[in-house]
């Protein structure tokens, strides 16, 4: 019997959203043999699933509370140059969610919410070649990632991060290397130790959700952009999803699939785990020499990666509402922190500048499965990790909606705890 009160099979689904989490699930409900519509406020790919840094890293997708970033957090919670920063702010619900997530930064909590995470970033790659041989044209590309530091006793932090994720049970491959056995033209002489970390992947992600979208429809899904959701319905037999214009569509089933814009819609819908906008900025530069692959700086929380003959350079965690305009003065931080450590790079030609809300939990889990309204589910508050877990977590939700039972991986991440 299913437990969400739905008869059989879902023939019809509707996932609010369009990126890469939205579409994944949209794309595995097809598997299923449902028919798909994915509605958007804006465009594919307009949020998060564009401007990241493309990372595809199980190695490196962990919760974010955790007690390093508390004591980071702390020290720089109002400098504007900090990988993190908080504005001074009146914003009653982002004090709430913020001391919600340092509540969450001790290491019994994280060591719980690790061990969630183990098993999806042991599958999370299968299901981007689930995606990519059932013809999605975007492809990965295998590459570790090159952690660099300033100062050989910055390696520390780094090395006892990925001990503790080995302690909850995840294999990862990690070498320190002499930096004269590096083969990273970018890295400037300044650097003095690295770590190299294998099995790790990157892609375009923009690229990527594209290729994901043009694929959907391609199956006989249908795509719409501009629509703007106000309020879930429901109905005798369907949900229905109204815009902002009243127009209304509706299924059997519906995915609220928003990102940083989830609470809207699912809080009333009993999801009471509260998402934030943890905006990230990036920006693209020319390189005198190829990329070889993802440049990862530690100390600075810049994350780099090979994007479309130059470096995508990507960094900040900023707690500002999802619409806000971009701060370009949070752009020239990233450049003053990476410029030391990089060479060979056109910092003042830089192009492609973004900003995007990465949707963050208290708990640093994200929320994925059924809500209170019969026929709707939420996928959402991957923070940073929404394109490394994304297609995994379409392919499991899509399960659940498909055969009415919850995969054994999603129970941690309960919309409903």
């Amino acid at each position: 019997m299913r437990e969400d009160g739905i008869d059989g099979v879902p023939r019809r689904a509707v996932v609010v959203g369009a990126g890469v989490v939205g579409l994944s699930t949209a794309w595995f409900l097809q598997e299923h043999g449902v028919e798909v519509t994915v509605l958007d406020r804006e465009d594919v790919a307009a949020g998060a699933s564009w401007g990241n840094a493309g990372y595809l890293s199980p190695g490196f997708s962990i919760p974010l509370p955790e007690p390093g970033v508390l004591r980071y957090g702390l020290r720089s919670l109002f400098d504007r140059d900090a990988p993190l920063y908080v504005p001074t702010s009146v914003d009653p619900g982002l004090w709430s969610f913020l001391i919600g997530f340092a509540r969450r930064c001790t290491p019994r909590a994280w060591q719980r919410s690790m061990r969630a995470f183990v098993p999806m970033n042991a599958e999370c790659l299968d299901a981007f070649d689930a995606l990519t041989a059932g013809g999605v044209s975007a492809s990965t590309v295998l590459a570790p990632i090159t952690a660099a530091f300033e100062r050989p006793e910055q390696v520390a932090e780094l090395r006892h991060e990925f001990e503790q994720i080995r302690r909850c049970g995840q294999e990862i491959e990690v070498h320190e290397l002499s930096t004269s056995d590096v083969d990273v033209p970018q890295l400037s002489p300044r650097i003095a130790a690295v770590l190299r970390v294998a099995g790790q992947r990157y892609v375009d992600p923009g690229e990527f959700t594209r290729s994901l979208a043009k694929a959907v429809v391609e199956r006989g899904g249908k795509l719409r952009t501009g629509f703007r959701v106000r309020d879930v319905l429901r109905g005798a037999e369907q949900v229905i999803i109204k815009s902002e214009q009243e127009e209304r569509v509706s299924a059997e089933a519906v995915v609220l699939a928003t990102g940083s814009w989830l609470s809207r819609l699912a809080k009333p819908l009993g999801v009471r785990t509260p998402v934030r906008a943890g905006r990230g900025y990036s920006f693209t530069v020319p390189t005198e020499q190829p990329v070889p692959g993802p440049i990862y700086l530690p100390a600075v929380r810049v994350a780099c990666t090979p994007y479309q003959g130059g470096l995508r350079v990507a960094g900040t965690m900023e707690f500002r509402p999802a619409d806000d305009p971009l701060d370009r003065g949070r752009i020239e931080a990233i450049v003053r922190s990476a410029r030391p450590l990089l060479q060979g790079v056109g910092w003042d030609v830089r192009h492609d500048e973004w900003v995007g809300g990465r949707p963050v939990t208290t708990d640093g889990l994200p929320l994925i499965g059924r809500t209170k309204m019969t026929g709707v589910y939420v996928a959402g508050g991957h923070g940073m990790w929404g394109l490394t877990l994304g297609p995994l977590t379409g392919r499991l939700l899509a399960e659940q909606i498909a055969t009415g039972k919850r995969p054994a991986l999603l129970r941690p991440f309960d919309p409903l705890r």
